[in-house]
């Protein structure tokens, strides 16, 4: 097992980047409209907006488990593909970021998803030289929620788009698949909370240990920019419901004083929150290293 320099209690973390990419900036602020949301993020001549991958690496030493949440999109895209959501590994990349914490695929013995959007769970398997497909993790066991599994085996039509059939079906039929209820606890420290906003049974692994919490946030806080409660991504499937979820879950963040670890946001790796005069505001831009000062 290798180890950080950022520790929390019995775990060991590593922030794991696995490539850039772009989306359209309306549609990752719904309603709110460029005039605004552009004050706080740059977009390009064609309205997107640069987004980050990057999953967070925990090991345990109570467990030796090696937890690897989320993994990017992967490399499992044709040029139109590449084309649309410039799909950017030359900045970073899944197997270089681990090897640069001296890990390999064999080594990680559980994968926590999320969700199965293309962005999160693309990088779990990929096309070997034959063009055959292959995990590139064939010692982990996947994790990811029961009902969520429906969804992403049969989605309804607008959020179809985001679940690849190359992606979804070896997660599906992997013979170290487990299938975990909502608030889910994987081990002592490390448990998950389940929001439905954005898709159905996302799940968002929290990390407690010190006195200190660190959540990953996925989809329902992408980016720092994000915090705003009316600022919710076009993409989510229920915009009210994630509406709820993130005054919910924000308003413990600031009670608690949360670490909010951020997967698609491709300058802030960590933030705390505040919320003054009944709104949500970034208090604190942190990476993780900083969680041992």
């Amino acid at each position: 097992m290798q180890l950080s320099d950022v520790k929390l209690g019995p775990f060991h973390l590593y922030s794991i980047e696995t490539g850039r990419f772009r989306l359209d900036g309306g549609a990752m602020f719904g309603v709110v409209p460029k005039t605004l949301w552009s004050r706080y993020i740059d977009v390009d001549e064609k309205n997107r907006i640069n987004m980050a991958m990057r999953c967070l690496l925990i090991t345990s030493e109570n467990t030796d488990r090696v937890y690897l949440i989320d993994n990017g999109s992967g490399t499992k895209f044709n040029e139109k593909f590449e084309s649309i959501y410039q799909i950017d590994h030359d900045h970073s990349n899944l197997l270089d970021s681990l090897s640069h914490h001296g890990f390999e695929p064999e080594d990680i013995t559980d994968i926590i998803f999320s969700h199965l959007h293309f962005d999160h769970c693309g990088g779990t398997t990929y096309y070997n030289e034959q063009n055959e497909l292959k995990h590139r993790f064939p010692n982990a066991r996947y994790h990811i929620t029961k009902k969520h599994l429906q969804t992403a085996t049969d989605p309804n039509a607008r959020e179809k788009a985001s679940f690849l059939d190359d992606n979804i079906a070896p997660i599906k039929n992997w013979d170290k698949l487990t299938l975990v209820d909502e608030h889910h606890t994987y081990e002592e420290g490390l448990d998950a909370l389940p929001v439905n906003g954005h898709t159905i049974s996302q799940q968002l692994p929290r990390l407690t240990a010190e006195g200190k919490t660190v959540v990953f946030m996925a989809d329902l806080i992408p980016t720092h920019v994000h915090l705003p409660l009316p600022w919710v991504m076009g993409y989510d499937m229920y915009p009210v419901k994630t509406l709820n979820e993130k005054e919910r879950y924000l308003d413990q963040a600031v009670e608690e004083g949360w670490y909010l670890f951020l997967e698609h946001d491709a300058q802030q790796e960590l933030v705390t929150a505040k919320k003054e005069n009944g709104k949500y505001t970034v208090d604190q831009q942190l990476t993780l290293s900083d969680l041992n000062d």
